[in-house]
């Protein structure tokens, strides 16, 4: 009898030559999940034992843990492979389009979600707005806003070309659509590759077909600004976002806002580099974005050592010059540094090692002499290549980062606010049973009166106490703001002195971010010192308004701080400027300037006009962020409070003629079962 090997008909898999450890590296996830579908479960038993309203604050803890998609944005250089390593980590070779140079052209969400069997789900696109498009045509993108504070003409010639082309282009794809998608967006309850390509891949230039039709592939690619595609994943344990940005140096910088975004919006962010080009100068884009985040934000992952002759001798080399980089430039410098290629990891998923090109073949097994031990004996040879790729080193990294800077936080927090309920349930149930003395039971409006006057007074006290601290930052901003100009002014007019107007002069903007970067970090440990004290007043007030109402029955509630919302990294700084541009921008700008006194004005103005941007984002835009966070973590505290006062005022109303709601045997069954329930989330609050 003649068996075929099995074939996965959407990625080509045969299933004989699958490897079992594709979950390698993601157990710290796994083990996750498993804790938080019990803690799913608790609030569950907890809601179904308790009154409406507090199983309404219940719910609102159980959508919040539904919802927790820890999301990690993919840095990386022109050609790293980077789409590639996110076919890779998603399990599905050719999920994405890695074959069309370049094919991301905006930021792709890949929301992944845990299921059997591997399957495309929904798809959505988002438009550029009509502003965005127009600061494109207008000013020519931020590169052409630069090139026009700089005085570079022949620049801005060249942007404008280009500009008008990929306009035309535009306009013949799309015909007269073109003004009507401006902020819209496209959405479908399936995917595949055609439709991805359309939406997403600037590809090469695109050719009219013989037939007179116009290529689909890259249609809307010119003015599509994001991508969220949704897919089951048999890999992950739990749901991960993985995004694929365009990185921060397409042409026209157009898209460079929409990564710094995608980055702002994760915690964690992969660097990917290609082993043959490291870090090196050309990267100082990348290196300025990852430079404003914390060591434990960034995991970089070295692709392409299947290029290497040697690598189990040259990966120190690269490591090595990599931190050096890092190091020079303010970088994270203990960030975590993986060696890996997404090539051999995706030879795996298709079952096609044989395959495999003989320099591939001759770095494997130089990488694997230098790295395979005891742990890999007996192991298939599918499996050891999906180890030697360092896709399992990498989600070993992301996984213990997610779960223990976002994860475990998060349960902590869900379990403390839910014990705090279910307490509060008990108390309820204490009043219900044996019947709330007269003083409450004539003072139920008094109560509530008093709560909602301290729920007010410290919103309120809050604002005042944040607009305090963000006034201080920006004073502190804009005053590194003013030394930077000023102390850049003296060194040009000294420059001038000694060397005259014909001798070019550079200047480095990093002292400018230093010092802005340390504002915004004064700033961040001030607002969470300063929100925690707010916090702790408030729960020492609620405390006192349940006391003075309802006496010994609520002595059980435990009433736990919130935890203050860390403000996220300033990764704004990592926008460029004109002064990033030292050869080409300054020396447009040397040319076009005479005179001391009009080098120095001129220097000024152009400062100010570079510097507004992120200037803004930092001053107002992240710090709006960071506000409504922090005041949205205590405007969530008072209204499971409030549920928890109205739960315990209508059962004092009720008295004692519910006592048989929590009497006999099935009376007996819940309140086990919800003892049992807290138990539980009280082991995540230790």
């Amino acid at each position: 009898m003649n068996m075929q090997p099995q074939i996965e008909s959407a990625t080509d898999i045969r299933a004989s030559a699958r490897p079992t450890n594709l979950k390698a590296g993601l157990e710290p996830l796994a083990e996750f999940a498993a804790r938080s579908q019990d803690v799913e479960m608790a609030l569950d038993v907890l809601a179904e034992a308790s009154g409406e309203r507090v199983a309404r604050s219940l719910a609102r803890l159980k959508g919040e843990l539904e919802a927790f998609e820890p999301s990690v944005t993919l840095l990386g250089q022109v050609k790293s492979g980077k789409t590639s390593l996110v076919n890779a980590m998603a399990g599905w070779a050719d999920l994405l389009p890695s074959d069309v140079n370049p094919w991301t052209s905006v930021v792709t969400s890949l929301h992944l979600t845990p299921g059997d069997r591997r399957q495309e789900g929904k798809a959505c696109f988002q438009f550029m707005t009509e502003e965005e498009w127009d600061r494109l045509l207008t000013k020519g993108g931020r590169i052409g806003e630069m090139a026009g504070r700089a005085g570079a003409g022949s620049e801005l010639q060249k942007i404008r070309a280009q500009i008008e082309e990929m306009r035309e282009r535009s306009r013949q794809r799309l015909g007269r659509k073109f003004e009507l998608l401006m902020g819209q967006k496209h959405e479908y309850g399936y995917f595949d590759k055609n439709l991805i390509e359309r939406y997403i891949c600037l590809g090469d230039d695109f050719d009219e077909p013989e037939d007179g039709s116009l290529d689909e592939q890259g249609r809307f690619a010119d003015i599509t600004r994001a991508a969220d595609l949704y897919l089951n994943c048999r890999t992950v344990p739990h749901r991960l976002c993985l995004r694929d940005t365009p990185g921060v140096n397409d042409t026209f910088m157009m898209r460079e806002q929409i990564t710094i975004q995608a980055i702002r919006d994760s915690r964690l962010c992969v660097v990917v580099l290609s082993a043959g080009q490291a870090l090196t100068s050309v990267d100082l884009g990348l290196i300025r974005v990852i430079s404003n985040l914390q060591s434990r934000e960034v995991v970089i992952f070295v692709n392409r050592i299947d290029e290497l002759a040697e690598p189990a001798v040259q990966t120190a080399e690269i490591e090595a010059s990599i931190r050096q980089t890092l190091e020079t430039h303010h970088g994270p410098k203990d960030a975590a540094i993986i060696f890996g290629s997404a090539y051999w990891a995706n030879k795996v998923l298709t079952g096609g090692l044989e395959e495999m090109e003989k320099e591939s073949s001759d770095a494997l097994l130089d990488w694997a002499q230098a790295s395979v031990n005891a742990s890999h004996a007996g192991q298939p040879a599918q499996n050891m290549v999906w180890e030697l790729s360092g896709l399992p080193a990498l989600n070993r990294a992301i996984s213990e980062r997610i779960v223990s800077d976002l994860g475990d936080p998060l349960l902590a927090r869900i379990a403390a606010s839910a014990v705090t309920a279910a307490t509060g349930q008990e108390a309820a149930n204490a009043v219900l049973v044996q019947g709330a003395d007269s003083a409450a039971h004539g003072n139920v409006h008094s109560i509530r009166s008093a709560f909602e006057e301290a729920a007010q007074s410290h919103l309120q006290a809050l604002e005042a106490e944040i607009d305090a601290v963000f006034e201080a930052y920006r004073e502190r901003a804009d005053r590194a703001h003013g030394n930077f100009t000023d102390r850049a002014t003296h060194a040009l007019i000294e420059h001038l002195e000694k060397w005259g107007e014909d001798s070019p002069w550079e200047y480095d903007p990093a002292g400018l971010r230093m010092l802005l970067r340390t504002a915004y970090s004064v700033m961040a440990k001030r607002l969470q010192a300063t929100a925690q004290l707010r916090y702790e007043a408030a729960v020492q007030d609620v405390a006192g308004v349940l006391y003075d109402g309802f006496g010994a029955a609520v002595e059980g509630i435990q009433l736990s701080v919130p935890e203050v919302p860390a403000p996220a990294s300033p990764v704004a700084l990592g926008q460029a400027i004109a002064l990033d541009f030292n050869d080409s921008w300054w020396a447009a700008w040397w040319r076009r300037t005479r005179g001391y006194k009009a080098f120095a004005k001129r220097f000024r103005s152009l400062i100010e006009g570079e510097t507004e941007d992120f200037m803004t984002q930092l001053k107002t835009v992240q710090t709006a962020d960071a506000r409504a966070a922090v005041l949205a973590r205590l405007q969530g505290f008072f209204e499971d409070q409030r549920d928890i006062l109205l739960e315990i005022a209508d059962c004092s109303r009720a008295g004692g003629d519910m006592q048989a709601l929590f009497s006999g045997p099935e009376g007996s069954r819940r309140r086990q079962q919800a003892e049992a329930a807290l138990q539980t989330l009280r082991s995540f609050t230790a």
